[in-house]
């Protein structure tokens, strides 16, 4: 399924839906894509899906309805065979505050239920629902390349470390804030940071104090891999490289991801056990003989017609 269509009420807004598809650009003035309120999606190349989280006016603040949408999409995204990569970034100057205390307060201040058990019982069910936010883009077997700019706070540090590459701008900086509103971060940073940082002192540090982490230190760390000078840079950049991805058999990339990220959660020989049970199958696609044959004539992969997965 693909699931762009063109608006017939506004040349430059576009709905979501199923079996269909149009072209748009990276920029989005009209605004989130509907049925979304919190994301705008667009297709700025073939195989390549933009999604950008769209509250600019907010801050890009994560309020209830982004906790919903997210799953929504990258559910989506998941089963669509048009798309082989995405690319995720921010509106306007920031990236994310992070999540919107003042629409969440209710559910986190005010929890429903006749007891502490009952409350309790229903707050593990939100923070379960508001986890699965951002492991929903771990479970997409398309690779996710994420573009920070500005401010990445709180939940803005849980969701980029679900994805798979990192890339920002020299004024990005990044903060584990929970601590100083009381909390332990709970829907990822603290599972996944560590290992995406080589250093644990490093992360207990920022996990601690709350101290923001600016663009250097976290090319330095690990956290990302390139650091562009502005925004309009690193979106090129970020879609240069999707175009990459996007060119090579989506057999192999999607197989790739899902096998780096189990044998980041498991030893070598399991690892090792669980790649060789995946291509006994995967290696009777065509794409081997497609690509091999591109190498030999001295072919970018990207020549290559693959059949959509």
């Amino acid at each position: 399924m693909t699931f762009i269509v063109r608006s017939a009420i506004s040349k430059n807004r576009t709905v979501w839906l199923p079996g269909l598809s149009a072209l748009r650009t990276m920029s989005t003035p009209g605004g989130p894509t509907p049925p979304f309120t919190t994301l705008s999606v667009s297709q700025p190349a073939p195989s390549v899906t933009h999604v950008e989280l769209h509250r600019p006016e907010k801050r890009n603040a994560m309020n209830k309805a982004f906790w919903r949408e997210m799953v929504e999409c990258f559910t989506q995204i998941a089963g669509d065979p048009e798309c082989r990569v995405v690319v995720f970034s921010g509106a306007g100057k920031v990236f994310t505050a992070g999540i919107d205390l003042m629409d969440l307060a209710s559910d986190i201040l005010q929890p429903t239920g006749d007891d502490m058990a009952r409350r309790s019982w229903n707050i593990r069910h939100m923070i379960a629902k508001y986890q699965e936010t951002f492991t929903v883009i771990e479970k997409c077997p398309k690779p996710v390349v994420v573009a920070v700019q500005g401010p990445c706070i709180g939940g803005g540090v849980d969701l980029i470390t679900a994805c798979d590459i990192r890339l920002c701008t020299q004024d990005a900086w990044f903060q584990v804030k929970e601590v100083d509103i009381g909390l332990a971060a709970d829907v990822g940073t603290l599972q996944r940071l560590p290992k995406v940082i080589g250093s644990r002192s490093l992360v207990n540090e920022l996990a601690l104090t709350a101290r923001k982490m600016y663009a250097d230190e976290a090319k330095d760390s690990g956290l990302v891999s390139r650091v562009f000078q502005d925004k309009e840079a690193m979106m090129a950049g970020a879609l240069e490289m999707a175009g990459e991805i996007a060119g090579r058999s989506p057999v192999a990339v999607q197989g790739t991801k899902i096998n780096l990220i189990y044998s980041r959660d498991h030893s070598v020989a399991e690892g090792l056990e669980y790649m060789a049970t995946w291509n006994m199958s995967m290696l009777q696609t065509d794409d081997v003989m497609k690509s091999a044959t591109a190498a030999m004539e001295k072919k970018s992969p990207k020549t290559v017609a693959f059949s959509k997965l």
